[in-house]
């Protein structure tokens, strides 16, 4: 018998003018988009199409002394660096962190139904994670790469493992189909995480994996 499609998606997150951006992976290869201001309709989206996992680019939790988290730090340590993540409170003051707030808006919905991961290595039959588009790059080419040539980089290691990227018509798409690929990899146990559950994980992949169509690389 021929088991159901192994979809995750992979959501990049925006402002509130830009929204969020999704792309859907079944068995590895692209399958569909979705983009919307509201984070409710993205959340939707996913128990619609049937996810196993979703990858969000956005902090899952908020800084608990007010400084860089220790998934941050853990990735400056390597030559990846992000945004420090503030406290809840920090980031209200500020409109600079309007993006954060969508983020933890996704999360709080996402979490209604894909439980967060909390480090365990036991893999959930629904869950959702923390990722980094630019720490997945690296991860996937065993080296740090440019951020300044974000697009075209990231678009050649899509496709590199595999991954038709006609469809990924701008880098927040791009973005988002290298959460999904995170998400792929995460059921499959190909990981690598930075972080500790208080303050959240940051999930990136532990190497590059070519994906084949139709290659049974799934639970």
């Amino acid at each position: 018998m021929t088991s159901r499609p192994f979809i995750v998606v992979g959501i990049d997150v925006g402002g509130p003018r830009k929204g969020f951006h999704a792309v859907a992976l079944s068995d590895g290869q692209y399958f569909a988009k979705h983009s919307h201001s509201v984070a409710s309709a993205i959340a939707s989206w996913c128990q619609q199409l049937g996810a196993q996992a979703v990858g969000i680019e956005a902090p899952c939790r908020w800084s608990s002394t007010g400084r860089a988290r220790s998934a941050e730090r853990a990735l400056a340590s390597e030559g990846i660096f992000s945004f420090a993540t503030p406290s809840c409170k920090q980031a209200q003051c500020r409109p600079f962190y309007r993006w954060m707030l969508n983020g933890a808006e996704m999360f709080r919905l996402i979490e209604l139904n894909y439980p967060l991961f909390d480090g365990s290595t036991a893999l959930s039959s629904s869950v959702c994670f923390e990722t980094f588009p630019q720490a997945v790059a690296c991860a996937l080419a065993g080296e740090i790469v440019s951020a300044k040539r974000k697009s075209v980089v990231r678009r050649d290691l899509l496709h590199q493992v595999g991954i038709d990227t006609e469809a990924l018509t701008n880098i927040d798409t791009i973005d988002a189909a290298l959460c999904a690929l995170t998400a792929h990899y995460f059921l499959l146990g190909n990981i690598k995480t930075y972080g500790d559950a208080t303050e959240g994980f940051i999930v990136v992949p532990a190497k590059a994996m070519t994906i084949r169509p139709g290659s049974d690389q799934a639970n």
